[in-house]
């Protein structure tokens, strides 16, 4: 009875210090006791707003030409605007152009991010994008399609640095607990931003301020968040000013102690030859392609192809992403409750939710291919589906990068968003290329078409090898002058060995 209460003690002091043994093997298994949340609003949810209104501004000033340029080219517009003779291809040379210098700045976004801190790439992104927002109707105006294209490459170029910093700071203020829902609400951000500038371009475009005003307001706005982000936004929550001490231990508690005096040592090899890594890219890689296919060329698509006029092509236009955003509100806390409640492995979430938001917007696809012209209920629904359902892949692949190293989160962001982001360049260029003729609906079945083998695909490869644990390579090697520590260890326990525990 007495070593029976001894041994109970030993396995109690064990489990509070965060870990059990299991007594056949002998090796520790961690425990997740997640600590308990401080009540109210926090500093982390602050930064989260700021994080998804900075989402709405980037993406505003990334698809304000998606509309823009349908009043661009209509010449029978009554205003007296500036209007361009600018064919098929021409137009999606101008909206890809975006993603040619957006792709470049990538992955040094991840390691500057990591480096020299989130903040003042963010600001600096976002305030030199606001401002050429404002500078475009002058530069169609003095160099038409040419300068538009430059603009546009050096706006990407600013905007590269967005995901990599946003992702770096997600992974210092997002508790375990609390992960799938504030990058959620964070990335949800992108959708909001979509819904506002789709659905007050056309109102901008067909009112006495004319096509200008779609870049001066969306300008004036990222200008106005820079000033917001300077004054409020915070690296982490050990440099922010004005966290309680309770909402800072309950953050570090919960992601585990960080070093942030020791040098982070990005393992490139082990990042690129990293089977969840290369799961990850792909599906990555697959919901931009159909993503930004449908973004940009869905104006186009409900002009030509469902005769809509350009109030109400914007507006339909914006209600996919309307319902994308409605529904990343509803999916993400769905999500963290299974996993938190253990009804599903982290992993387990991760792919369903992945599988939601490709394979059901593929089906919609195939479904909006044989669409007959003129049915424009038919076709909205499930272009909407196509698009809202797409909301689900932020449960999936876009957290999955802090699941696998929260140390490296920013770079891996960069490197997967710098591949995505190549799809989203190819993405318009096809269509392009596909339509001859884009009033035509048989032209546009070959768009549907490639843009649903992809999304199948792409989760077929997230499913088959994508994790959702932390990886041994999160952890930074150690340093010779630390060998004597790490052999004092208890049980001679590495820091590698302990990644394996921390989730």
């Amino acid at each position: 009875m007495g070593d029976s209460n001894k041994a109970a003690d030993h396995r109690n002091t064990i489990e509070m210090n965060g870990f059990s043994k299991d007594m056949t093997t002998e090796k520790p298994k961690f425990v997740d006791h997640e600590p308990t949340p401080p009540s109210g609003l926090g500093v982390r949810h602050v930064q989260t707003l700021l994080l998804f209104f900075g989402l709405t501004v980037a993406y505003a000033l990334r698809v304000n030409l998606s509309v823009a340029i349908v009043a661009m080219v209509d010449k029978g517009s009554k205003n007296d605007f500036d209007h361009f003779d600018w064919n098929e291809q021409t137009k999606s040379v101008i909206l890809s152009s975006f993603f040619w210098g957006y792709v470049v700045t990538q992955i040094p976004a991840g390691q500057l991010a990591q480096r020299v801190g989130a903040k003042v790439l963010l600001l600096f992104s976002l305030g030199i994008c606001s401002t050429l927002a404002v500078l475009t109707p002058l530069f169609a105006h003095l160099g038409g399609d040419k300068l538009v294209i430059a603009l546009r490459i050096v706006q990407g170029l600013s905007q590269g640095f967005i995901f990599p910093s946003t992702h770096t700071l997600l992974s210092k203020w997002a508790p375990v607990s609390e992960r799938g829902r504030l990058g959620t609400y964070c990335y949800a951000g992108a959708q909001f931003g979509t819904v506002i500038m789709l659905a007050s371009s056309g109102f901008l475009a067909s009112s006495s301020v004319g096509w200008p005003g779609i870049f001066y307001v969306s300008g004036a706005a990222g200008i106005a968040w820079t000033v917001a982000w300077f004054f409020f936004g915070g690296n982490s929550p050990v440099e922010h000013g004005s966290i309680s001490a309770e909402e800072r231990d309950f953050i570090e508690s919960s992601l585990g102690n960080q070093d942030h005096s020791k040098k982070i040592v990005t393992p490139w090899k082990a990042i690129f030859t990293s089977a969840p890594m290369i799961a990850l890219t792909v599906a990555h890689c697959s919901h931009n392609w159909g993503f930004w296919t449908l973004l940009t060329e869905m104006p186009t698509f409900m002009k030509n192809v469902l005769d809509l006029d350009i109030k109400s092509n914007a507006l339909l236009s914006s209600l996919p992403y309307l319902v994308m955003w409605v529904l990343s509100m509803v999916f993400s806390p769905i999500s963290d409750f299974l996993i938190n409640r253990q009804y599903l492995s982290r992993e387990t979430s991760r792919k369903l939710f992945n599988t939601i938001g490709l394979w059901i917007p593929m089906g919609a696809l195939l479904g909006l291919a044989f669409v007959p012209k003129g049915e424009i209920d038919l076709a909205v629904a499930l272009l909407t589906t196509a698009v809202g359902i797409n909301s689900a892949t932020y449960l999936g692949f876009q957290v999955n990068h802090i699941d696998l190293a929260p140390n490296h989160a920013g770079t891996m962001m960069g490197i997967t968003n710098c591949a995505a982001n190549i799809m989203s360049i190819i993405a318009p260029l096809l269509v392009g290329l596909v339509l001859h003729d884009a009033t035509d609906p048989v032209q546009w079945r070959t768009v549907f078409y490639i843009a649903a083998g992809i999304y199948f695909f792409g989760n077929l490869v997230f499913i088959t090898l994508g994790k959702a644990d932390i990886q041994p390579w999160n952890e930074p090697r150690p340093d010779k002058k630390d060998d004597d520590t790490e052999a004092a260890r208890p049980n001679n326990q590495s820091t590698t060995e302990r990644a394996d525990y921390v989730d």
